[in-house]
């Protein structure tokens, strides 16, 4: 897909599916097929295969490429499907190679594994990532990466990027940097459903959604409230279901992917346990969980 029509089609909810896994740590390829179903009978407009969410970290080169291409087989050019990369420039550009050549329609670039490089580093890192393939790139800014305006143009030099994914939640950084290079690159919002009220108060029509994962129905109502503007239900939606969410997740360092993994086992879908260093929630939380999904049922 050529990185302009990309762009063109990430307009609406980005879900990015978890990588289930066995007992033993194995790949649980079945369980993601499963999940995959589910997700893809919802109106999402793109797919993340092995990304965040999906533990991209904890991946091999060959588990990465098996997820994106159970990825691409189940959706089956029904939306865009990007796939995480990052690490290194050499791990990163193996990655995006083996899954253009599998047939992903583009790359989301995670930063480096060495925190707050010299800038002239960072402008060579995902260069290096650009050049590896002809497919739109995304930038995904995270944890240490968080540059302002100035390095942002820099890298929006680079002709195949097409979007910028925010996952800081920085509303004023994120705002000077939309104003600085103003439709040069498509904006997403990236750091969780819970931002999504902030994020589209300043014109952004596009979120990556982790609640996709349990509730799709959930994910794409929140887009449409958003993008018509305040609302009471909105509001109510927020308090009542997403805002408690995230102060579960909050509560230890990668709950972020060990609470979805558990509310998706808890709905009969296949999310099972996290690979260390990320840790499972506790059998009380389990119970916890329960009650929350309780509240989320019409939505399920």
């Amino acid at each position: 897909m050529p990185p302009d029509s990309l762009r063109e089609k990430l307009r609406g909810v980005i879900a990015f599916p978890v990588t289930p896994f066995r007992a033993d740590w194995s790949l649980d390829l079945d369980g993601l097929r499963k999940n995959l179903r589910a997700l893809l009978a919802h109106p999402v407009c793109a797919v993340v295969a092995a990304a965040g969410t999906g533990e991209l970290y904890s991946l091999t080169p060959a588990e990465h490429l098996a997820v994106v291409k159970m990825t691409i087989e189940e959706v089956k050019g029904r939306v865009p499907v990007l796939a995480g990369t990052g690490f290194n420039p050499a791990l990163a550009v193996e990655l995006a190679q083996a899954s253009a050549k599998a047939g992903v329609s583009g790359i989301l670039a995670f930063p480096p594994y060495y925190p707050t490089p010299d800038a002239e580093g960072v402008l060579a890192y995902y260069r290096a990532i650009a050049h590896a393939t002809p497919l739109g790139l995304i930038i995904y800014s995270r944890d240490w990466f968080a540059p302002g305006p100035g390095l942002v143009a820099k890298l929006a030099e680079i002709p195949t990027l097409i979007a910028w994914k925010d996952g800081q939640g920085d509303l004023r950084r994120f705002q000077m940097i939309r104003r600085e290079l103003g439709s040069r690159l498509h904006w997403i919002g990236g750091a969780g459903d819970d931002m999504v009220p902030g994020y589209y108060s300043m014109g952004v029509r596009t979120y990556t959604s982790s609640i996709a994962n349990v509730a799709p129905k959930l994910s794409l109502r929140l887009h449409t409230l958003a993008s018509a503007g305040h609302s009471e239900e909105l509001d109510a939606i927020m308090a009542e279901l997403v805002i408690p969410l995230y102060e579960f997740r909050a509560r230890r360092k990668g709950y972020e992917v060990s609470v979805m993994k558990t509310m998706m086992d808890q709905i009969g879908l296949i999310g099972s346990q996290v690979r260390p260093p990320l840790v499972d929630v506790t059998a009380k939380e389990r119970d916890e969980l329960r009650a929350v999904l309780e509240k989320w049922k019409p939505w399920l």
